[in-house]
């Protein structure tokens, strides 16, 4: 193989990898965050009756995660945060171990944020105004 062709193989290893990455990005997240976590600090715990949502907040954005009090098992899970003027961003499915994260930009308005796991769900009103 000649340096040209070694080149182009090399460029095209790095676009796939970089490709890969983006696709671990959970949907609606407006910054990169790690599988089954947030970006910023703890600010707020949703306790509910099958679970618990963990809120998280860091530059201006404002992150959420919903954890089964017993994961392993698939369960209809879900997440959300909207910031006040903005649509909500969700993660809703069947999963084993937690819905989200989810990620939106709220600058300095309230958010609202909801969660679910199975028959048990939170919601907040207006928050971290």
């Amino acid at each position: 193989m000649d340096r040209g062709t070694g080149r182009w193989l090399a460029l095209g290893a790095t676009a796939l990898a970089a490709a890969g990455l983006l696709a671990l990005v959970a949907p609606g997240s407006a910054q990169a965050v790690a599988a089954g976590r947030c970006a910023g600090r703890h600010v707020k715990t949703l306790v509910f009756s099958t679970g618990v949502t963990r809120v998280y907040k860091g530059n201006g954005y404002v992150c959420a995660l919903t954890v089964p009090d017993r994961p392993g098992a698939w369960t209809t899970m879900s997440v959300g945060v909207q910031a006040r003027g903005g649509r909500p961003v969700v993660d809703k499915g069947r999963y084993r171990y937690h819905a989200g994260p989810v990620t939106v930009y709220a600058g300095h308005r309230c958010v609202r944020v909801r969660g679910s796991v199975g028959g048990g769900s939170t919601a907040t009103g207006w928050i971290l105004c």
